[in-house]
C-alpha cells in the first residue's frame, strides 16, 4: 500500500510505509531509528495523540431474510396502465384557450354525446386535460378496484374540486384492461390574489388521486409455471445469493434447484405439488436465506450522507486531520474631522482576520475492524459528516479501503 499526503488538513499514511530523511522504507515488524528532516519533524510535533485500536474483527452473524422479501416468482408482475381524460368542474383554474387539444377533446366528445358546436365558439375554463396514470396488479380479477393518479398536461393552475371523467386505461399492449371515473382528491391548494402578485401554494395542485377510481375490465394474463419449472428472480442480483437460495430450497422442501446466474434460481416443481403449484410458493416464500452484503459505502456530498455496507474493513492505515477555521469580523467606526476644518464625516470599516487551526491527532487504525470500530476510529478525529466523506476518500486513495465507495 502506498502512502498519501493529501491537502486540505488530511494525512493517510498506509502500513507499509516508514518516514524517514529522504525516502520510504518497506515496513518491518520491529521499529527502526530514523532521522527526520525539518518538514516532517514539525508534522510530527503537531501530532499531540497516538490512539491504536486493536481490535479483532468479530464474526459476523448473517440475519436471515425470506425469500418472499429478497426474490420474486418469474411472470408474477405489475403492469402499467395510462389514459388520456378530462376533469371539468373547476373553479375557473383550467387549461386557457391556447391550449388546443383540451377544446378539441371536448369538441369531440360533445359530438359523440349529439351536441355539435365549432371549436372557435368555446372558452373553457373549468375544464383541464389530464393524463391517468395506475398499476394493474397481477391476478386482478375483473371488477376489482385500482387507485389512480391524475396530472395536468395543459395549463391548469389547479385540479382541487374537479371530476374525472370516464377515462379508459390501456396498457403497453394497447387492450384496455380498466376505467376510471371520479372525484379527486388533490390535497394541496393554490390561492393568487387579483391584481397583487400574491400567492399562496401548498403542495401540488394540479396533481392529484381517485381512491378505487377504476375498476378492472380485463384480468391480465400471468405464466409463472412452464414446463414445471418455477424462476425465482432475485432482487439485487448477487451469486453467493443465488447459490445459498437454492441450497435452502433443496434442503428444506426437496425440490430439484439449481442457480442458473445472479439472479435467476430454477426450481423443478416435484410430483407431489404439480396439482397445487401454489402451494408449493408459498412454500418457497417462507424458507430463510442469508443474503450476502457487498462491501460498499455510499455517500452523498450535497447533503453529507453515509451509509456503511456491515462488510466494509479497512487496512492498517494511520490518519491525520486538522481543521482550519478563517473568521472575518468587519466593524465600521466613524471618522470625525477636526473642528472648524474642511473635512467631512466618513465611515471607515475596520476588518480582523482570526484563523485558527485544530490540533492535529494522528490516529493509527488497524486492519480488519469492522464498520463499528471504524465509525468509532473516525469519531475520535472529531469530523464532521462532511470531513469524513473527504477521510473516506483518503482512506479509498491510499488503498486501505476494502470495498466500493460510490459517490452521489
Amino acid at each position: 500500500m502506498g502512502c498519501d499526503m493529501l491537502k486540505g488538513g488530511f494525512g493517510v499514511l498506509g502500513s507499509g510505509c516508514r518516514v524517514g530523511a529522504s525516502h520510504l522504507r518497506p515496513y518491518t515488524p520491529d521499529p527502526i531509528p530514523c532521522t527526520l528532516s525539518y518538514a516532517v519533524r514539525i508534522v510530527a510535533m503537531a501530532a499531540t495523540i497516538v490512539a491504536v485500536l486493536n481490535v479483532v474483527a468479530p464474526t459476523n452473524v448473517l440475519a436471515e431474510a425470506r425469500i418472499k422479501d429478497i426474490a420474486k416468482v418469474q411472470g408474477v408482475r405489475e403492469n402499467e396502465l395510462f389514459g388520456y381524460g378530462l376533469v371539468v368542474g373547476l373553479a375557473g383554474t383550467g387549461d386557457r384557450t391556447q391550449v388546443t387539444f383540451t377544446i378539441q377533446t371536448v369538441v369531440s366528445m360533445l359530438k359523440k354525446l349529439g351536441i355539435t358546436i365549432p371549436a372557435e365558439r368555446l372558452t373553457l375554463k373549468n375544464v383541464a386535460a389530464v393524463m391517468v396514470t395506475a398499476k394493474l396488479p397481477p391476478f386482478a380479477k375483473a371488477g376489482s378496484t385500482l387507485d389512480v393518479t391524475v396530472s395536468s398536461i395543459g395549463d391548469a393552475t389547479s385540479l382541487h374540486g374537479g371530476t374525472l371523467l370516464i377515462t379508459p386505461l390501456q396498457a403497453a399492449d394497447g387492450q384496455v384492461y380498466a376505467v376510471a371515473q371520479g372525484a379527486l382528491s388533490i390535497g394541496g391548494f393554490n390561492f393568487e390574489a387579483g391584481g397583487t402578485g400574491e400567492k399562496v401554494q401548498k403542495n401540488h395542485p394540479t396533481a392529484g388521486r381517485v381512491p378505487n377510481g377504476a375498476i378492472v375490465e380485463r384480468e391480465p394474463s400471468v405464466e409463472f409455471l412452464k414446463a414445471r419449472q418455477l424462476q425465482l428472480v432475485l432482487t439485487n442480483p448477487d451469486f453467493t445469493t443465488a447459490l445459498r437460495m437454492a441450497q435452502a430450497v433443496e434442503k428444506s422442501l426437496g425440490a430439484e434447484t439449481r442457480a442458473k446466474d445472479a439472479s435467476t434460481v430454477e426450481v423443478r416443481v416435484p410430483d407431489s405439488y404439480l396439482s397445487n403449484p401454489v402451494e408449493l410458493i408459498a412454500a418457497i416464500e417462507n424458507v430463510g436465506v442469508a443474503p450476502d452484503m457487498p462491501a460498499k459505502v455510499v455517500v452523498n456530498e450535497r447533503t453529507g450522507t453515509i451509509i456503511m455496507g456491515s462488510q466494509v474493513r479497512i487496512s492498517t492505515v494511520a490518519i491525520a486531520h486538522s481543521n482550519l477555521s478563517l473568521q472575518i469580523r468587519t466593524e465600521l467606526q466613524v471618522s470625525q474631522p477636526a473642528p472648524f476644518s474642511e473635512g467631512k464625516t466618513t465611515v471607515v470599516p475596520k476588518s480582523e482576520v482570526e484563523a485558527r487551526e485544530d490540533k492535529t491527532r494522528l490516529n493509527l487504525v488497524s486492519e480488519g475492524v469492522s464498520i463499528g470500530d471504524v465509525i468509532k476510529a473516525l469519531n475520535a478525529l472529531a469530523v464532521t459528516p462532511r470531513d469524513m466523506i473527504a477521510l473516506l476518500q483518503a482512506i479509498k486513495a491510499a488503498g486501505a479501503l476494502q470495498g466500493e465507495l460510490e459517490i452521489l
